[in-house]
């Protein structure tokens, strides 16, 4: 559990400044949970230049709480949580230093933002919280005041946790539940993990994975896992510490991320699929009689495929639905027996090249388009698809056939372009299937595609 925090001062020598103005958000990694915002009376003049930057002056706080009014209530909401702050190490002995004047010796763990991102997102211009949340596409309201401050914060630090692929804040995240003597309780960790799209990881009490996985609702799998009495089940029982998750919104983006987290953490019980995703793939063969058909065949990972299918009807389909665009045969794109008149032709979708009646130049000319529209489409674009919550996009970006990494933003924020989204991008590791997940979520799913 995380207590995102910013504070606004009154500035002043070094160890004599006073809060004005506090903003906590307790947050579970996923979502906020509780929070606390408030003016603080600091029984002290406010500077003029801090008067002039954060809009805040003597007289609104004269009404205020003070220090001492709202201790309590900081002590409660940080409780057994890390403080997250954009320059932790000054709002925390700020912070420290006023709990210091009442007496008592206010300690929590803490992150600072500051050097999380210059650590995941390298190469900033600037990481003053201004400067590199408006670089991120993260909006910010009510600059310099606690709250807008704090909620930007949140945002940011979500973003670190999505692109810190090591995990190492999740694991550090575990082994302070670890040492806090969290209960193992099924029902509770079950409880926990909401019924949406994306990937969980189910731990033992050293903090280790050992099982991964992806679902359109992780709560019910999760839940499965805990019921059933298989014997793979009945280990993860008898191991499970905790269970966290990852959201993603997109289907796609859990696909993707799965692969490559199974790839770098190996998990105990899940077991390696042997058998190829894609057993189906189109290749460009030349009959006898010298024309190029479209050819749905089994995949030969010696040859090079246009695109690949997890079944053979979805290979059809695909054909059926695009070979006609090019005034295409189907018979010369099948097995069916040559001289007899396919239904494009029939329906004066095609020329005849099942009759012979086509000039073969020409034809295996369009095949040859055909090939290059569709492998030109699918070099370099960005696929938009659903966010985690209704108030953003996902963005997958495509170069050169090779994935660069993926991304949400804020419906507010608008992407066209692959360059916007350098700063904000997390990277994935490109596996043989990736691409192929790819071109088959594309088929199945309404996604927006932006070429550029």
């Amino acid at each position: 559990m995380y207590a995102i925090l910013d504070i606004e001062t009154t500035g002043g020598q070094f160890n004599e400044e006073g809060i004005t103005e506090i903003a906590i958000y307790k947050f579970d990694g996923h979502q906020v949970v509780d929070q606390l915002i408030s003016l603080i009376n600091p029984e002290i003049p406010i500077q003029p230049f801090v008067v002039k930057l954060t809009g805040i002056n003597n007289a609104m706080l004269r009404s205020a709480p003070k220090f001492f009014e709202i201790a309590k209530r900081i002590i409660d909401i940080t409780e057994g949580c890390t403080i997250v702050a954009h320059n932790a190490s000054f709002d925390y002995r700020v912070i420290r230093t006023e709990f210091r004047r009442l007496g008592y010796t206010f300690e929590r763990p803490t992150l600072c933002t500051v050097e999380l991102a210059k650590k995941l997102i390298p190469e900033q211009e600037s990481y003053s919280l201004g400067k590199l949340v408006r670089s991120l596409g993260i909006p910010i309201a009510d600059r310099h005041r606690a709250n807008g401050d704090a909620m930007a914060t949140v945002k940011l630090f979500k973003m670190l946790l999505a692109k810190d692929s090591s995990k190492e804040i999740l694991k550090e995240f575990v082994r302070t539940e670890v040492k806090s003597g969290m209960a193992p309780k099924l029902l509770d960790l079950v409880d926990n993990v909401p019924s949406k799209t994306g990937l969980y990881y189910i731990h033992k009490q050293d903090g280790a994975i050992i099982y991964i996985a992806k679902s359109k609702n992780m709560k019910k799998k999760v839940n499965e896992h805990f019921t059933s009495n298989s014997k793979k089940s009945i280990k993860i029982q008898r191991e499970v510490f905790t269970v966290t998750y990852e959201e993603t919104g997109s289907e796609l983006i859990a696909i993707l991320k799965e692969a490559e987290e199974l790839a770098i953490n190996k998990p105990t019980y899940n077991r390696v699929n042997i058998k190829p995703n894609f057993p189906f793939s189109l290749y460009r063969e030349k009959n006898k009689d010298g024309y190029f058909g479209l050819k749905i065949l089994k995949t030969d990972k010696r040859r090079k495929e246009i695109t690949s299918f997890g079944t053979i009807q979805e290979g059809k389909k695909f054909l059926d639905e695009n070979i006609h665009k090019y005034e295409l045969c189907f018979n010369v794109n099948s097995d069916i027996t040559k001289n007899e008149p396919c239904d494009g032709y029939v329906k004066g979708e095609c020329k005849g090249a099942c009759l012979e009646l086509e000039n073969k130049k020409f034809y295996n000319e369009r095949v040859q388009q055909f090939i290059e529209d569709y492998q030109a489409k699918h070099q370099n674009f960005i696929l938009i698809d659903k966010g985690r919550t209704i108030n953003e996009k996902s963005a997958i970006v495509i170069e050169n056939s090779v994935i660069k990494g993926y991304c949400f933003f804020d419906l507010n924020y608008q992407i066209n372009q692959a360059n916007i989204l350098k700063n904000i991008l997390i990277p994935l590791q490109t596996n043989p299937d990736s691409i192929k997940n790819i071109h088959s979520y594309i088929r199945k799913k309404d996604v927006k595609i932006i070429n550029y």
